[in-house]
């Protein structure tokens, strides 16, 4: 790999190959990747609820178990690479995305303790404007009018299915709050991964954010005073199926699409997950979705075309 250029958290991305692309990868890939990803992530939520306890625990243990089950996986990896060593200088951008990582699962992990698994999902991924406006006006994309109608539609289709609720309350809660903020993190997280994974390849730069995740998280649940037992058998299988579905196989099938396509690409096609999320709540959380919501549903799949043909 040649001389990475100096850079800093705010220049573009370099154009460079990606560090697990250097033969030819089906176009088709990524996006079968970013797919999975979707699929997996839309239990995000209902894990939460499921799991009964506090949800910064939730993604503790979620994070933990999958770095550790990952282990292996990156040992073999690294001993794979005789006469390579992962590039130390850029360790940062892992250690930065993983710090995104815990604050947006985190926060918005707790928001499903005071809010609909609907509102907290959608706030969530407003995440695309942030990273859209930022690839714009930092990073200089060029993002055509297309790339613009797209992201427009996919949140005012996302905006209708989170409306329905807003009319019910016009005042935001807590929990609604705690989904926005949320939004900013995620973004953060999309940038910083786009970024690294020019630098790593992908089970490596997956395992170190994670690592790093699950630390913050850590640290997190004792400042919160959470505690980490004394839970029933029930709740610590879905910390583990939390971490098998929602972060082995959906963050980093993720962690793979975002090292072959853009994050202003990927961010508003993960809207896509809200919109799962929403249709799994009717069945296993009781949570039916109104016509107007089925309208922004489809809204959403439209908007997602646009931005993917741009």
């Amino acid at each position: 790999m040649p001389d990475m250029p100096e850079i800093t958290p705010f220049s573009p991305p370099p154009a460079l190959i990606k560090a697990d692309t250097a033969k030819p990868v089906n176009k088709a890939l990524p996006y079968m990747a970013l797919g999975a990803g979707i699929l997996s992530l839309s239990m995000s939520a209902l894990f939460v609820k499921w799991a009964q306890a506090p949800g910064v625990v939730t993604s503790f243990y979620r994070m933990s178990l999958a770095a550790l089950i990952m282990v292996p996986f990156f040992l073999r990896h690294v001993r794979s690479m005789p006469g390579k060593r992962l590039p130390s200088k850029w360790i940062w951008l892992p250690i930065l995305s993983g710090l995104f990582h815990s604050l947006d699962h985190g926060v918005w992990s707790t928001s499903l303790s005071y809010t609909s698994v609907a509102n907290a999902t959608l706030l969530n991924n407003t995440s695309p404007l942030w990273v859209a406006l930022f690839a714009f006006f930092v990073w200089k994309e060029r993002l055509n009018k297309r790339f613009w109608v797209g992201l427009a539609l996919t949140l005012s289709g996302a905006a209708i299915v989170f409306g329905n609720d807003v009319l019910k309350n016009p005042h935001l809660g807590f929990g609604d709050f705690l989904g926005m903020a949320s939004s900013f993190f995620f973004a953060g997280y999309y940038l910083v991964t786009q970024r690294g994974r020019s630098y790593f390849g992908t089970l490596p730069y997956f395992w170190i954010v994670t690592l790093c995740s699950s630390v913050f998280l850590l640290s997190y649940t004792f400042a919160f005073g959470a505690p980490l037992t004394g839970y029933p058998l029930s709740t610590y299988l879905t910390f583990l199926f939390a971490a098998l579905v929602s972060q082995v196989i959906g963050s980093f099938s993720l962690t793979f699409a975002l090292g072959h396509l853009p994050a202003s690409v990927v961010a508003p096609t993960m809207i896509l997950q809200p919109m799962l999320s929403a249709l799994l709540a009717i069945p296993l959380a009781g949570e039916p979705l109104s016509p107007a919501q089925w309208v922004g549903g489809a809204a959403v799949l439209a908007g997602i075309y646009w931005v993917n043909r741009q």
